[in-house]
């Protein structure tokens, strides 16, 4: 149980941070949201890193280095989405990814029982029905942003069983201080070889402070989830963070939901309520 609750929690960090990257995202430039996030979560890390004396060593560095690009890509991808899109669509989509660690933690011998096999099955039907879009006029059809939110499912479906591998043995922090390590240097090379500056409006800076630290945070929860449950488990768990996302879009940007995007959201609670069980 402790292992879901780190991931339940570690997915509403997720969706926190979503939400407002993808608010900020058609404000400030792509690549400023980024770098300035990724810096604050390395300071985040840092100082845990210090304060536990959490350092990774060459194994936990090479997969917590691949798992940072992965998810880098992903979350350009993720971003751009929600500039031009929905949040509401490209939330619930990019968390398909989920179900390449599902698959991987099967495949290795993880065996969860029945109720939690059919509560992974839900959470992510409910992810996929929240994701297509109906028009009366052309009837359902798949949502224009949704091609970059798929780009972003695979990223993330890489960077959860590569920050699942970096993590193993206790090394959580440790991992997650190299994923910001390799993430905010990568964005600051891309600005200097863009030859673009760091313009942040002065009242957007402590929201993309926030993001980052949010992200950061819900990493480590991760990661330490995966060390205190199956990873078959914790994935789908941790990958509903689109539910908070989708419902602060709904409540705050007016965004429209349609009834069977409300019956997917439904589906992904229940499936939590029978993984938990299970």
């Amino acid at each position: 149980m402790f292992g879901i609750g780190l991931a339940l929690t570690a997915s509403l960090s997720w969706g926190l941070s979503d939400y407002l990257g993808g608010v900020k995202s058609r404000v400030v430039p792509l690549l400023t949201l980024i770098a300035v996030s990724q810096l604050a979560g390395l300071a985040l890390m840092g100082v845990l890193a210090v304060a536990t004396h959490s350092y990774p060593d060459g194994r936990t560095a090479l997969y917590s280095a691949l798992a940072g690009s992965a998810g880098l890509v992903a979350l350009a991808a993720f971003y751009r989405g929600m500039a031009i899109g929905r949040i509401s669509i490209v939330a619930p989509v990019s968390a398909t990814g989920a179900a390449l660690p599902v698959v991987v933690g099967l495949a290795r011998g993880e065996r969860p029982g029945v109720a939690a096999l059919v509560g992974i099955g839900l959470a992510l039907l409910g992810v996929m029905l929240a994701s297509a879009e109906n028009h009366p006029e052309k009837g359902h059809s798949l949502a224009s942003e949704v091609p970059l939110a798929l780009a972003a499912a695979v990223g993330f479906g890489i960077f959860f069983l590569l920050l699942a591998k970096a993590s193993e043995n206790h090394h959580a922090i440790a991992a997650t201080l190299m994923l910001r390590l390799t993430t905010a240097p990568l964005v600051l090379l891309a600005l200097l070889t863009l030859r673009q500056p760091l313009r942040i409006p002065p009242r957007n800076l402590h929201w993309l402070v926030l993001i980052g630290l949010l992200d950061s945070g819900a990493n480590t929860l991760y990661a330490l989830a995966t060390d205190h449950g199956l990873l078959s488990l914790i994935s789908p768990l941790a990958s509903l963070y689109p539910l908070t996302t989708v419902l602060l879009a709904q409540a705050l940007l007016h965004e429209h939901v349609s009834r069977h995007q409300k019956l997917g959201i439904a589906a992904a609670l229940a499936g939590v309520v029978l993984i938990s069980a299970g």
